[in-house]
């Protein structure tokens, strides 16, 4: 019997990087609004800094997914952990608004994939998930990146609990709220300095590595078939963009707002939504093989995307948090297989290129979005922007169909005919299958 394949020690550290990195964000995506509410930042201001952190995320995804392809995934991921650590310790000590504007634009702090994620989110991303697909057999990867996100599901889940910390040290010692928040954020300064010293034992391959051919001569250049990829992947990611702008800075706000909930409700939400969603991603390689990675995705995300727009319409703060636990099972269930399909149907050595600049426009739309989500928010709808979130969330889940429903990476062939046996770490060019579902 094969021994799982997160028992090997390059990708175990990946597991711990994962679990501190979702640990941090689950409490920094609570108490960051908060905290600036705290500050008496309005909904305006608060999405002008969630706007100058997303056009900083989108610049720096693009760039960490080029140069980790050519100067090393590694190095990209100790640099973005030292960047988080830096931006935390500014939130720690300063309570300006241009300070703390500009460095939540440098470190990103705050924005996180949302309860449930598993941590899959940021410009670290693309360095990650091109590691874990070096490291993964062509047949396991999407089991492989199904145990990263059930490991980032479980610390998140700890890391929704540590957001109650504020209040408890407000009973027990009389801090202030500011101060308990201000206690997280240093918090998050050693962490971030953690996560630079354990990916350090991460051994990797030589970048910009040819794959499909031996004798092809090396190249700096993405070939005409990935680009064609990530063309096509770059347009449905734009419409999860605005969805996630709309969405991800101000569902805290909305819960707070519109409900009257608090960090510690809202924490304990977020703690049982992330162990609801760990089970799905251990099943996320067998909903590839039932459904096809594609119609995993498609199905999924139409089943989420109705239960935010009836969430929008929830009376009662329990009814809200219930059917966003809903959703949230049903979102992640795919967040894997949706991982494992882009890196199955790129090249080896240019995966983390993929990454980064199929995730570019996201992260672009995803910046425009925020500051128009709270002019909304103030001045037109609370509810708005959730319903306009589930609006694009239906284009991407259209445009994601149309574009991929004929496209399969190499294991799903191998699986249809029985292959698959032999260890793979480099995807080969994706299989046309017009006549598989």
């Amino acid at each position: 019997m094969r021994r799982p394949l997160w028992l090997g020690r390059d990708l175990s550290l990946l597991l711990v990087l994962r679990g501190l990195r979702s640990l941090s964000q689950a409490y920094l995506n609570i108490i960051v609004p908060i905290y600036l509410a705290r500050l008496a930042f309005g909904p305006v201001d608060i999405g002008i800094i969630f706007t100058a952190s997303a056009i900083a995320s989108a610049l720096m995804t693009g760039a960490v997914g080029l140069l980790s392809d050519r100067f090393g995934r590694k190095t990209l991921l100790v640099l973005t952990a030292l960047l988080m650590s830096a931006g935390a310790l500014v939130f720690a000590l300063s309570s300006n608004f241009l300070v703390l504007l500009a460095a939540a634009a440098v470190s990103t702090l705050g924005r996180g994939g949302g309860a449930g994620s598993g941590g899959a989110w940021g410009p670290y991303y693309p360095a990650e998930q091109a590691l874990i697909a070096e490291k993964a057999e062509l047949r396991d990867r999407t089991a492989a990146f199904g145990a990263v996100s059930f490991v980032g599901v479980l610390a998140g889940s700890l890391g929704s609990l540590v957001a109650l910390v504020p209040a408890a040290l407000q009973r027990s010692f009389g801090l202030s709220m500011i101060e308990g928040d201000r206690l997280l954020f240093l918090l998050t300064v050693g962490l971030g300095i953690a996560m630079a010293l354990i990916v350090l034992p991460v051994r990797e391959g030589a970048p910009s590595r040819p794959t499909l051919a031996a004798t092809r001569p090396r190249r700096s250049r993405l070939s005409p078939r990935t680009r064609g990829l990530i063309a096509r992947f770059a347009l449905t990611n734009t419409a999860n963009g605005f969805a996630v702008g709309f969405l991800g800075p101000f569902l805290i706000y909305w819960f707070h707002s519109r409900y009257g909930a608090d960090a510690a409700q809202i924490g304990t939400l977020f703690f049982l939504i992330n162990l609801a969603t760990a089970p799905s991603y251990l099943y996320a390689q067998r909903l590839a093989r039932l459904l096809g990675e594609v119609n995993a995705v498609v199905v999924t995300r139409t089943i989420s995307l109705i239960l935010l727009f009836v969430m929008a319409q929830a009376p009662t703060y329990l009814l809200a948090g219930a059917l966003y636990l809903v959703r949230m099972v049903a979102a992640t269930m795919a967040l894997p297989v949706r991982q494992s399909y882009l890196m199955g149907v790129v090249e080896a050595s240019e995966r983390a290129s993929a990454a980064g600049l199929s995730g570019l426009p996201s992260q672009v739309a995803g910046a425009v979005s925020p500051t128009l989500a709270g002019y909304l928010m103030q001045s037109v709808s609370l509810n708005l922007p959730l319903e306009l979130a589930a609006l694009f969330q239906g284009v991407n889940t259209v445009l994601y169909g149309l574009f991929f429903h004929n496209l399969h990476p190499l294991e799903e062939s191998e699986n249809a005919s029985g292959a698959g046996n032999e260890p793979e770490h480099e995807a080969g060019p994706p299989v046309k299958s017009p006549d598989k579902p």
